[in-house]
């Protein structure tokens, strides 16, 4: 290892920073997600609770809605796991980016693979959650009856 002054390491101090600020978003972004899955999960109980006294074609609703709550739930578990590996690989990369400029290491390819994983798992994981939104708007299409012109039914 070089002698490396803590003036030559603010420089590389500053450009972690950026991964940093990265992490805190994705953390309100989980925060967002686990907030949606526990909803999904306590809608999906409330609805099986109503199941045994409902009669048979106020079940086939709730079966129907319990049935898109189940597959929420899945892909929000999914969108939670691929965005917490964004956060992974953007804590990985601070650690990279401060190693390199620690030991003098040529890790462009590292880092720019590193910062290409966290950036793609974060965009995979933003689509799965629009995926849920539209989920959701389907479970409550059901719940309101609402037809194909978009009026609700009586």
């Amino acid at each position: 290892m070089d002698n490396v002054t803590l003036t030559a390491l603010i420089p590389v101090l500053q450009t972690a920073i950026g991964p940093v600020i990265l992490i805190s978003g994705i953390g309100l972004l989980l925060l967002s997600m686990t907030n949606r899955l526990g909803r999904a999960i306590d809608r999906a109980r409330d609805l099986a609770t109503d199941l045994p006294t409902a009669n048979e074609k106020t079940q086939s609703i709730l079966k129907g809605q319990i049935r898109i709550l189940w597959r929420r739930a899945q892909l929000i578990r999914i969108e939670i796991m691929i965005v917490t590996s964004s956060a992974l690989f953007a804590a990985t990369l601070v650690l990279e980016i401060f190693f390199a400029a620690l030991f003098n290491w040529a890790a462009q390819w590292l880092i720019g693979t590193t910062f290409c994983l966290c950036i793609l798992s974060l965009i995979a994981g933003l689509v799965l959650f629009i995926y849920d939104i539209n989920w959701s708007l389907g479970a409550l299409k059901i719940e309101l009856k609402v037809d194909e012109k978009n009026s609700i039914k009586k």
